[in-house]
């Protein structure tokens, strides 16, 4: 059976998914830190990654992720879990991928991610990463959307549906967890 290409996001009341920790200059700041999504969204977060079985990132989703995880040491096994498990970043430009088992997709995004779906164990998980997202939305290859819903407002930033964008999905799965943050998930309609 092939796996699942699940895009797990934070984003805002207005779609804003753009540097939820103020990491990428974009000036938004750090909008999830206010927030603390308590012990339920904890776990749903490391349950997550630790049913996936591979990662796949944008180029700059990915810089931010390498530089910062390979760093962490942490009791739940997370950061364990992040620095073993494959890694693959869509990139045209990134000539080495210095993070532990990363590779860089430089061929046809489809083929690629239609290879990287149809072979090996566990959830292929997309975290951040919108441009690739955008990219993948109009080939049909995501079957699932975990939203982490944040009670912000931001104005301004990329968004996860662009206004070009149409798409018509069915929730299956409505969780809210502390500080107001809820977790929708979705899976496109058929």
């Amino acid at each position: 059976m092939p796996r699942k290409l699940i895009v797990t996001e934070y984003i805002s009341l207005d779609g804003v998914v753009e540097d939820p920790v103020g990491m990428e200059g974009s000036g938004l700041g750090d909008w999830t830190g206010p927030f603390e999504r308590g012990p339920r969204g904890d776990k749903f977060k490391h349950d997550e990654l630790m049913a996936s079985g591979a990662l796949l990132f944008g180029r700059l989703t990915y810089d931010g992720f390498a530089a910062v995880w390979p760093t962490i040491k942490d009791e739940t096994g997370l950061a364990e879990r992040m620095n073993k498990l494959p890694k693959f970043v869509a990139s045209k430009s990134l000539q080495k991928a210095e993070w532990n088992n990363s590779e860089i997709l430089s061929g046809e995004l489809t083929d690629e991610v239609r290879a990287l779906k149809a072979g090996g164990d566990g959830d292929l998980l997309v975290y951040g990463s919108a441009s690739l997202i955008h990219q993948l939305m109009p080939l049909g290859l995501i079957d699932e959307y975990r939203l982490m819903v944040y009670p912000m407002v931001l104005g301004r930033g990329k968004r996860l549906f662009p206004d070009r964008e149409k798409a018509v999905l069915r929730l299956v799965e409505c969780t809210q967890f502390d500080s107001g943050i809820v977790l929708l998930r979705y899976v496109p309609s058929a």
